[in-house]
Order: C-alpha cells, then structure tokens, then sequence
C-alpha cells in the first residue's frame, strides 16, 4: 500500500483522509499561487485537513478527488493532516495549539465553521478561515496571505475566547503543514558569534526533530529561523522540489518536524512556548507571527528568487529603493576617538567617494564614560571630553566635509556600571534572587513595561529631534537574556511568562512608533552580527549585518547562506582589515551586499587608495543589478575550490558575475567553464572585467561576442587562480 504512494512521480503530494470518510458536502478551500497550492478540506466531523500540497492543477475541481486516490486510512492516527492540530482531546499528535480554559480543562477541538476570500490587488489574496471549539467558547482564525507571483504565502493564526474566564496558550503556533514525499532533507543552520550561518542538511527519520531558540533577546545567535526542507532527494541550486521557510519573529522560536507512523511529514512553526504561557482575557485575540514560504519544483534558486523579489517588494523597508555605502569608524578608532580624530575620517570618507560616515560605539556617557564595553551603556548624552560640542557639531562637520552623518545605538541595553541602572534597576531584566550574568557586561531594558519603550523610543527622538539631518542609525542588540524576570510584571500582578513575548511586541511597538514619525532613515539591523535577522524586524530596517566576522572568505560562505532567504539589498557588507587576503579580494566580497568600509583610508598606499576610490564609483555602477536583479549561484564553495555568482537585471541586458577562489592548494582556481544562468539565449553579449587593481590586465578577451544560449549551454570561465583570485565581470547584452 505503502509503495504506490512513495513513487517520486505522484507528487505533486497526497493527503491521507481522515478517520472518517469525506462528507458529501465537505468544504475544499484552495490557496493557489501562480504555480503552486495548499488545499483544505472538510471531513464527515468537521474538521479541516490539508488534503493537497505542491503544483497547481489547471482544473480547480480536481482538489476534490485528491482524497479519493489515498488508502491510509488508519482510524488511530488519522489526525496527522489536521490544517491546526488541537491538543488534549482526538489529537495525539505533537500539537499547533494547546489551551487550559478558565475551568481548568485542558482539552481542545475544531471544527470548521467558516471562510472567506478577498483580494487586496490582483497579487494578493487573503484567504480567512474561522474554526471553532463546539464546547468551548474559543475559536480559531487561519490567515494565508499570497503573493501570487512570488509564489510566497504568508501565513498566521488570530486566537480568540469568549470564555467568562481567562484562558492559558500553552502552545500558539502560526503554521501547521502537512507533506508526503519518498524522503526528507532538512537543511538548517547552526553557529555564534562571528560563526553565522554554518549549514547542515539531515534526513528527517521517524519522530520528532526541533529547531528553536530559548535566548529571548538576540534570539537567533545560535540558530536563525530559517530553514530548507527538500523532499524525495535533495535539492540542487536547479532541481528539485523544495521549501524555503522562515518565521517574521524577533524572539524565541520553535519549528517542529514530525515524521508521523505513514512517513509523512508534519511541520509546526511559531514562537517557542517554552516558559511562555500566554494569558488571554475573554474577548481578547492573540496574533501569532508570520510563517513565510514558498515551494518550487526547480530548485533552491527558484525559490530564493521568489523570496527575494517578495522581500523587496512587500517586506524590507525600501526594498526597491537605494542605499548608501558607508565609512565606520570602528577598527580605525575603536572607542579612543575625538572630534578632531573624526573630522579627519569625514574627509577621509570624502576623499574614499562613499555617501555616509558612520560613528559607532564609545560617543556617550558622563559620569561612567563609555571608553570600553564595562560602562555607559543606558546613558545616552555625549560625552563632553570626546564630543564637547556635540553631536549636532560632528553633523556639521560631515556635511562641510561633503558626506551625510550617522550614528551607532543600542537603546535596548544597560551596563550595571551606568546612571540609568543606579535609578532604574527595576527596568532591568533581572532575577531578584539570582546573581546578575552578563553578556558583554551588560544586560537587557525590560521592553515589556510601556516606560521601558517610552525611554527608548525617546533615545532616537532625541537623537533625531536635536540633529534634524541625521541620516543613519546602526541599532545593535549584544546581548542576550539570562534570568529572565521582569519587575514591571510582578508590580502589574502580570505573570512572568509574558516576558519573552511581551519583550518582542515591546520592541516592535517602538520600532513602529519610530517609524510612523521617521519613514525614510535608512537603519541597520545589528546585532552584534547575525544574531537577530527576521522579515518581521526588517518591516522597520533597511538591511542587517551579517556578522561581525568580516574575514572575506569566511563571508563568501556567510552571505552565499543568507542569500537563500534575504536579497543582497539587505545585506551590509564591510571591507575591513580582516582576514590574509589582499585588498581587492576584501573589496570585491563586500560589492556582493551594501558596501561599507571599515578601513583607516590614510593607512592606505597610493595604489591601495587609487583602486579603492576606483572601486567605489565602479560599485556606484553596477550596484542596481546587484540590488534588484535575480542572483543565481552557480558553483558552490562548499563543493568547489572556487565561488561563483551572477546577478542579473530583470531584463537581461545586463548581469554581474562574482568569482572567489576559496582554495588554497596547488592549482585550485577555474580550469573548466561552467553554465551561466539569467541570460536571453537569443541575446548577443560581451564581457568586461571590472574593479581591476592598479596596473594589473585582464585576462579575459573582452572583444569576444558570446551568445546567451553559449554562455548557458558550453559556459564561461573567468580564469580563477591563484594570481585572480577574486574576480568581477560585467555581462552586457549587444
């Protein structure tokens, strides 16, 4: 029975039913993308199933019959499909949604009662479905948003009681899914500072495997929440059938993969309800986080290329806009700097061609100055022995120098060595009975208390209210929680396991506050590297920084990992003195992402600097394609002795290939061409190397006339080597 349903050529997937047979009048609601579909349905009891996952039908009315071609019909577990599975009644299966009612019972159903189906645009859809508890008083809405030529949904759930009494969430998912294939591939991602983003692919055997974080403020330090899941085999960059998913959430996560007794697979993602037990009120909702997706049957890059033109339309703020690269002056002064010092470095930025000059750590604090990590942190005034004329003085400066000024936060955190922790100790989150345990001698403000947000909103209004043409902020976040207790809650007679959650709308109702009254300034989402990087956090953020491991070889595997999930428009990328490799190596690894530089320009030699200014204008030059076009990774580090990427213009005229060697042993470099993507087969094109070094040529000929089916079909080599090691070549259409 088992083997006809294993075969690679029945998915798209089928569904087993329920333990009852399909009711006459059963309800089949499809959610259909351009290609693909989710469809539920209706059983004999009400209850709603994911019956169909994967392509889309031609005939709509043919979801009806998907059930009919299944034999599993198992009447001890037929509850695995369950759209939202309910705990504590005819569920026995790890649970989206578990509930302890005003009465002390802990048992939950539903059923369906209702949906409906509106358009926003003719590419958005919001499909609505209403379940219900038929004993109690809670109800259920499941929201799946589609970008129908992304082929992305976006989904979550509204919980509801109108129970007399209030309810406990003991578990609150945003996503339940449901799959059959012949295998299992999930590819997640592990690591810490400056070791973001190591991946590691597994088969999903039977039983349950757990992807979450429990470190409440840098949530994803360890591991982010996102995630490849390939099924029969595993994907390549261009076959296979795949999902990419990611959940919009800036706080402790959890995603649950159940290999159910029919080697089906189930997947629940939302918040991590470990110690969150969430009150609800009567009459009150609780709205889960977005889970994101989109499935191809074309591979990893398909796929990517869905999320990104879905993120630069629908999510990053001023996803299709432009950014603006940037001088720090971080590795140049650390926290040892003056205004002297930086009136240097705004020339220095001038003189380099960048747009911004960015001020980082160490410009505030009085009484405890912030000249280290130790102290300051909370007491957000500048420093009158650095800064004696003040922030408002470096704005000036900068613009006479002919570059626009930015400015380094971290508005969440507090050293106990600080003003604002001798007279607020109470907004610290802290255990009163436990030993305070630092993170980079600091800890984090308690965002779930409204004064906590009203102080730290108040840091940037200031910040912004006295420097009208302040033009960058980098918001960091360094530390994570331990000993998570929250004052205010206690003071509120609130319970403590709203803390982790109530921490997150915290910062978000800041955030949008900040953005209703700033719309346009440009912000980076830091975090002590990529320790806090979501699609919800970046609905106020123009782009995130990585990590703080800037060695370029060690990026070139970092951003190739990110850029499953976000666009290079959303990466912050930094030339600085990291790693062994030479200059220009550095510099063409950062032109993949939103170029900055991080470097003492006056140390640099005449040659350095020539191709350094060189390398900005040339970046001012292909910057669109590498920000709006479609990328497509074409040979794998992991795999290879050499990276190669190309970024390709929308209409194909024009594309940007990054080539990396990545080897070190004898003769590692591109001996063979390999297959071009994103290219018209019937265009004619001709390549040109870009962001050579001073005195250096090509080895390319560059007066060769190539056609696209060429390029894509026998391939090209841009002579990777050991004296090329990093390579950049501009594809022109004729």
């Amino acid at each position: 029975m088992y083997s006809a349903l294993r075969l690679s050529f029945l998915l798209p997937f089928l569904f087993l039913i329920t333990k009852n047979s399909l009711a006459q009048n059963a309800v089949t609601i499809p959610i259909e993308t351009l290609h693909n579909a989710l469809v539920l349905q209706t059983d004999k009891e009400n209850h709603l199933g994911i019956t169909y996952f994967g392509k889309k039908l031609g005939s709509a009315v043919e979801y009806q019959l998907v059930t009919s071609q299944s034999r599993q019909h198992d009447g001890n577990a037929g509850t695995y499909n369950s759209a939202y599975t309910p705990a504590g009644s005819w569920n026995v299966s790890e649970p989206a949604l578990q509930v302890t009612h005003s009465d002390g019972n802990k048992s939950m159903d539903l059923v369906y009662v209702s949906h409906k189906t509106s358009k926003e645009n003719d590419n958005v859809t919001l499909t609505s479905i209403v379940l219900k508890d038929p004993v109690y008083a809670v109800e259920v809405t499941l929201h799946y948003k589609t970008y129908i030529h992304e082929d992305v949904t976006e989904q979550w759930s509204v919980i509801k009681s109108a129970e007399k009494g209030e309810i406990t969430l003991n578990k609150y998912a945003s996503a339940n899914l449901y799959f059959i294939a012949k295998d299992y591939f999930l590819t997640h991602y592990n690591g810490t500072w400056a070791k973001e983003m190591n991946p590691e692919q597994e088969q999903l055997t039977a039983g349950m495997r757990v992807l979450d974080s429990k470190l409440g403020t840098r949530a994803n330090l360890f591991q982010p929440p996102s995630f490849q899941l390939s099924f029969d085999k595993p994907a390549t960059e261009t076959e296979g059938k795949v999902l990419l998913g990611t959940l919009g959430w800036s706080g402790n996560f959890r995603m649950d993969f159940e290999v159910d007794s029919y080697h089906n697979l189930r997947l629940i993602a939302g918040i991590n309800n470990y110690a969150s037990e969430y009150p609800l009120a009567s009459n009150k909702e609780f709205t889960t986080p977005s889970f994101i997706y989109t499935f191809s049957e074309n591979g990893k890059g398909e796929a990517s290329r869905n999320l990104h033109n879905w993120a630069r339309k629908y999510r990053i703020l001023d996803g299709e806009g432009s950014r603006m690269t940037l001088l720090n002056n971080w590795e140049a002064t650390y926290f040892g700097f003056n205004e002297e010092k930086l009136s240097g470095l705004f020339k220095d930025g001038k003189k380099l061609g960048v747009d911004l000059f960015l001020l980082d750590d160490g410009w505030f604090a009085n009484k405890y100055p912030r000249n280290n990590d130790q102290a300051g942190l909370g007491d957000w005034q500048e420093n009158v022995k650095k800064l004696p004329h003040g922030i408002g003085y470096l704005v000036k400066e900068a613009k006479n120098a002919g570059v626009k000024f930015g400015i380094w936060v971290e508005p969440e955190m507090v050293n106990p060595k600080s003003e604002l922790y001798e007279k607020h100790p109470d907004w610290v989150i802290k255990e009163p009975q436990r030993p305070e345990h630092h993170m980079r001698n600091q800890l984090p403000l308690d965002l779930s208390n409204p004064e906590v947000q009203k102080f730290v909103f108040g840091v940037l209004d200031k910040l912004f209210i006295e420097n009208p043409d302040l033009a960058y902020i980098k918001w960091d976040c360094n530390a994570i929680t331990f000993n998570a207790h929250s004052a205010y809650l206690e003071k509120s007679k609130q319970k403590q396991s709203q803390l982790y959650v109530d921490y997150v709308k915290g910062l978000y109702k800041v955030l949008e506050k900040l953005r209703a009254k700033y719309p346009k300034v440009p912000m980076m989402l830091c975090s002590g590297g990529g320790g806090r990087v979501d699609y919800e956090a970046l609905k106020y953020f123009t782009e995130f920084w990585p990590s703080d491991n800037t060695d370029p070889l060690e990026r070139i595997f970092m951003q190739w990992e990110y850029s499953y999930f976000y666009p290079a428009i959303a990466q912050s990328a930094h030339v600085t003195d990291w790693g062994k490799q030479p200059l220009k190596y550095r510099t063409d690894v950062a032109m993949m992402g939103r170029l900055g530089y991080d470097i003492v320009v006056s140390h640099l030699n005449e040659k350095d600097l020539q191709f350094s200014q060189q390398a900005v204008a040339t970046y001012n030059s292909i910057k669109d394609v590498v920000w709006h076009g479609d990328l497509y990774r074409l040979v794998d580090p992991k795999e290879n002795s050499y990276a190669s990427l190309l970024f390709s213009s929308k209409n194909k005229d024009r594309a940007i290939l990054f080539s990396y060697l990545t080897g070190n042993r004898n003769g590692d470099g591109s001996d063979t061409p390999f297959r071009l993507q994103g290219l018209d087969p019937a265009k004619k094109y001709k390549v040109k190397e870009l962001n050579l070094y001073p005195e250096t040529k090509t080895a390319l000929k560059e007066d060769q006339v190539y056609s696209g089916e060429f390029l894509m079909t026998v391939g090209f080599n841009p002579a990777v080597s050991a004296r090329r090691t990093s390579v950049i070549v501009e594809i022109s259409a004729q």
